[in-house]
């Protein structure tokens, strides 16, 4: 029994299988979009940046993550920031299927490089995207990571979310949504946020709030419309006065 249970281990390491895994799950994700009656809100805050050809830094929850991709236009270059660990990983390959990028590292862990690469892709003209609660959460509150990356590259944050009437919330930290197929479903853009580079720390706290709430509200609103009980925060963080 041990044996097979090593076997089975060793299986679901193995990068053939992580591909194909990887690849179905790109396939179920086009088959809820396709299948389903999704509406596009808010997208003229996207669309000002699009036509001005200024770069930003899409905002999302962790548990909000992969049909949210689908509200991106994909004529722009898009690179999610993803952490190395093997969930971080498994996103990586499955945004990839369908045809969004990633830049590896994580703000809350080896931030300093993580922050580096996605100036780098910001200032190459390509647009970063984060999930501020990620990767371990808690759920729904902003870490300092993106207010750092908007106040030293001077881009405006715009945050988005999605919900679906049909689809499974699982029971993970960051409470995970999965839209199933042949379903009504929402991709919701809010309101561009800027950060300005001679913020201090009083200042960027101030912002990061608002940031937080205006995500959750976002999220809050989209699971409203379409008829989804709301997911509620994780407890707030108590951040240093």
């Amino acid at each position: 029994m041990r044996a097979f249970k090593v076997l089975i281990k060793k299986i679901l390491k193995s990068d053939a299988v992580m591909f194909s895994a990887c690849w179905l799950a790109a396939q179920y994700m086009r088959l809820a979009w396709y299948s389903g009656r999704w509406e596009i809100k808010g997208k003229e805050n996207i669309d000002k940046l699009y036509d001005a050809g200024k770069p930003c830094i899409v905002c999302l929850w962790h548990g909000r993550l992969l049909m949210s991709t689908f509200g991106w236009q994909r004529e722009k270059s898009l690179k999610m920031l993803i952490s190395a660990h093997r969930d971080g990983a498994l996103i990586a390959n499955i945004v990839k299927h369908v045809g969004i990028d990633h830049i590896t590292g994580s703000t809350s862990k080896g931030g300093t490089a993580a922050l580096r690469k996605a100036l780098r892709s910001l200032k190459a003209g390509e647009y970063v995207g984060i999930t501020p609660d990620g990767p371990r959460g808690p759920r729904m509150r902003i870490s300092t990571g993106v207010m750092s990356l908007a106040k030293l590259s001077g881009l405006p944050i715009v945050p988005i979310t999605f919900s679906v009437k049909r689809g499974k919330c699982f029971r993970s930290w960051d409470r995970f949504l999965l839209a199933y197929p042949f379903s009504r479903g929402v991709i919701q853009w809010g309101e561009p946020m800027v950060v300005p580079k001679d913020a201090d720390q009083q200042a960027l706290a101030a912002l990061q709030e608002r940031l937080e709430e205006q995500m959750n509200t976002l999220t809050y609103n989209a699971d409203i419309y379409i008829g989804r009980d709301p997911v509620e925060p994780a407890a707030p963080i108590r951040r240093a006065k």
